[in-house]
């Protein structure tokens, strides 16, 4: 039995009959169903070699986001040969897929993670100081190269059980496609790809071993991109006859930067300026200015993008050009689910952080030392179960936000980097293909894993997670999507920087028959530091 809809028809209808997800699964006793998870994470624990070769792996494809054809190819592939049917291309996306395994008629729990990275973040693993492997390249500065190897490692555990003891349910694997772009989830969202999910597991790397509830920090965002067209002059011999479209960028970015000065101190706003014309001798008749706006609710979010509107369409007046806009990514502010965030931190207490050695110590506190923070090394204390943020706290955003929205959804954070770094950097990417990413997947698995096993054992879970959606979350907040029917996702993105990197990452790939790890394949000492560190 799939989810109920959320309607004014069926919320009546609750009212009057008391309702429950009915799957036909055998019963199981708690000490049954304890007996279960210990065993599948022993299995994800010794599935340990399999997370480390995917990691290594999908670091060494070095990919932006819209770009990830290498990552998505070798995952789908191990996927495809564990028995899932994989859809290819969802959304209109070429690197997006969902991966689909079912047995029988019990719960559906979609597990997601990103895989795109960052631009100028190439960085040899293991290396506590900026050691680029092909300079001015992407690299993984943000880690989402372990977040499906850990969803896959625990998928594969607990399909095994399923399998053996006939339990019913759909497990479905999806890639956060171009994750630092917010360009691909909505769009999911959008298309009803979550629509027969009955609740979402999401995971993303950090340094701790942690979940949270209710309304989290961080902000929503709609990412625009403003194209003027003017016309073109010689600069020199006749600038009259031109009107130029990067004035109009610039009067905007200025009008911009001024209504700045009167936003909430929870907004954030920045641009980059993404064509600026062709040479200064020809008056610009073509350029453009992309923006993220920033906000902590949809309302906040949507004023700021009206505002903008307004300041873009000033901005043509004053230069007599044509202004046309397009919408890149969205994301709304997150919210998680309570009942799926308690059953998981409970299975979290139970896995702990893991046994971390000297030398991941060393390497950590020596990349802190390197960018500046306090050399204190890896978290060694298991962080608290996060709760609702009842003082909104601005920062960044993530488009599983769009996801939280449609389905009972969690991230889970798992310990595979090193803290006190400051993001999208390339000290991000040193620990991201070394035994302290491959070690906090491991961790990550076992509990995602566990979770999943009380889920589909325990049937009122699904129920009490769609109480909480139906009743709490959504009782005062409706999502609203921030792209129409007709905006499609801007795939043509990064495109140029891959096609420019990509035969120089290609003798860098990860060819785990011949290597026991990326670090032996580059010959990296573990952990190599400055002398005198």
């Amino acid at each position: 039995m799939k989810r109920p809809l959320n309607s004014k028809l069926l919320l009546c209808i609750a009212l009057l009959f008391t309702s429950s997800f009915t799957f036909a699964q055998k019963k199981y006793s708690e000490k049954q169903i304890t007996k279960l998870k210990t065993e599948v994470a022993q299995i994800v624990e010794d599935n340990h070699k399999q997370t480390q070769v995917m990691i290594d792996k999908i670091f060494s494809f070095a990919e932006l986001g819209f770009q990830e054809y290498e990552s998505s190819k070798y995952l789908t592939g191990i996927l495809r040969a564990n028995g899932f049917d994989i859809v290819d291309g969802v959304s209109g996306i070429p690197t997006a897929w969902f991966a689909t395994w079912k047995q029988g008629d019990g719960p559906t729990i979609a597990l997601g993670s990103d895989v795109d990275n960052i631009p100028k973040a190439s960085q040899y693993p293991g290396v506590a100081y900026h050691k680029p492997m092909v300079e001015g390249a992407p690299g993984h500065g943000e880690g989402h190269n372990a977040g499906i190897p850990l969803n896959i490692t625990a998928a594969l555990a607990v399909k095994q059980i399923m399998e053996r003891e006939g339990i019913q349910g759909t497990l479905i694997l999806w890639p956060g496609i171009a994750e630092e772009l917010v360009a691909a989830k909505a769009w999911y969202t959008r298309d009803g790809l979550f629509d027969d999910v009955d609740i979402s597991i999401f995971t993303h790397v950090s340094s701790n071993l942690s979940v949270s509830y209710g309304q989290a920090s961080g902000t929503g965002l709609i990412s625009v991109e403003y194209t003027f067209d003017g016309e073109a002059a010689h600069s020199a011999g006749s600038p009259w006859r031109g009107r130029s479209a990067l004035d109009a960028v610039e009067l905007m970015s200025v009008g911009w930067n001024y209504k700045r000065e009167h936003l909430t101190t929870l907004k954030r706003s920045h641009s980059i300026i993404t064509d600026g014309g062709d040479q200064p001798n020809v008056v610009p008749s073509k350029a453009s200015i992309w923006y993220y706006f920033r906000d902590v609710t949809y309302e906040g979010i949507m004023e700021m993008y009206a505002d903008a509107n307004n300041i873009a369409k000033g901005a043509a007046l004053m230069t007599d050009t044509q202004m046309s806009s397009r919408i890149l990514g969205t994301a709304w502010p997150r919210h998680f689910n309570k009942t799926i965030a308690e059953t998981m931190h409970e299975n979290i207490k139970i896995v702990g952080l893991p046994t971390w050695s000297e030398e991941d110590q060393e390497l950590a506190k020596a990349t802190q030392a390197e960018v500046g923070s306090n050399p204190r090394g890896l978290s060694t204390n298991l962080s608290n179960l996060g709760m609702p943020v009842t003082r909104p706290v601005s920062g960044g955003s993530d488009d599983i936000g769009d996801v939280s929205w449609k389905v009972p959804t969690v991230t889970m954070r798992f310990p595979s980097n090193i803290p006190g770094l400051q993001g999208h950097h390339w000290s991000n990417a040193i620990a991201m293909a070394t035994p302290i990413a491959h070690k906090g997947a491991t961790a990550g698995a076992k509990a995602e894993a566990m979770t999943i096993m009380d889920f589909l054992l325990k049937p009122e879970l699904v129920t009490q997670a769609w109480d909480y959606f139906n009743n709490v979350q959504s009782k005062e907040t409706q999502y609203k999507p921030m792209i129409s029917a007709s905006d499609a996702p801007p795939i043509y993105l990064n495109k140029k920087i891959m096609d420019e990197f990509r035969p120089q990452l290609e003798k860098f790939y990860y060819d785990e028959t011949k290597y026991g790890s990326y670090l032996e394949q580059l010959g990296v000492t573990y952990p190599t530091i400055k002398k005198g560190n």
